[in-house]
């Protein structure tokens, strides 16, 4: 399943949502994503699993990439 995460590029800082990013990871659950991102300089904001049509809306999008963990 992918789940499109938003995040804040720096954990340090206070969230802005202008500054907020979406990325895309593979995972089997939310917990795993969390798990995956554990190690990683991001903020998590929200983690949205993606439906099969939802997906391939965003598929289409020049920003759509697979985080690699």
């Amino acid at each position: 399943m992918i789940f499109k995460v938003f995040v804040q590029e720096n954990a340090d800082q206070i969230p802005v949502r202008e500054k907020t990013k979406a990325v895309y990871i593979e995972a089997e659950s939310e917990r795993e994503v969390r798990k995956k991102m554990e190690g990683t300089p991001y903020n998590i904001e929200y983690i949205q699993a993606l439906s099969e049509a939802h997906l391939e809306y965003e598929k289409k999008s020049p920003n759509f990439k697979l985080l690699e963990l």
